[in-house]
């Protein structure tokens, strides 16, 4: 009687650590699983605020001409702008386009493209119609050979008030 008893509370011992292992599996199953779904439902998911451009913004004007960089040297010092020059901030120097004009440039030689925030006026030099910072010469390819042929593409004038 007693060893019916005693093997009884084994089989319900047994059980329950046999229920008891199978929902911590569940449990791990889940915790380790939910990652990877993240992992695989995140490329198809998109941000509502995210737009894509179906087409790049088409240019107000384009043309090419010499560009040349300026860095560290004027690193802290005021531009045309009123802003203290960056020279890790994608911005550019040039003679005409108005303060806050948003360009796109194209290194011709590589390929290599910027958009570009113009806060500044320059180059002051002749045959050259545009100074980039060290970050946009960087990403340009201007850095080794100081001067570049560019096509300059006008997206954006600053609005009038």
């Amino acid at each position: 009687m007693v060893e019916n008893a005693l093997s009884g509370g084994i089989i319900t011992f047994v059980q329950w650590f046999v229920s008891l292992m199978r929902r911590l599996a569940l449990m791990v199953w889940i915790g380790l699983s939910w990652p990877l779904l993240i992992l695989l439902a995140a490329p198809v998911l998109q941000a509502p605020l995210v737009a894509r451009l179906a087409q790049p913004a088409r240019p107000l004007r384009v043309w090419t001409g010499l560009a040349s960089w300026y860095g560290p040297q004027f690193q802290g010092h005021m531009t045309a702008s009123g802003a203290p020059y960056d020279m890790y901030a994608p911005t550019a120097a040039h003679p005409w386009l108005p303060l806050g004009s948003l360009i796109r440039v194209v290194n011709l030689r590589t390929g290599h493209s910027q958009l570009l925030r113009i806060n500044d006026r320059g180059p002051n030099v002749d045959d050259r119609e545009l100074d980039v910072s060290y970050v946009a010469a960087s990403r340009l390819g201007l850095l080794d050979r100081g001067l570049a042929r560019v096509r300059i593409e006008l997206l954006e004038e600053p609005k009038r008030q």
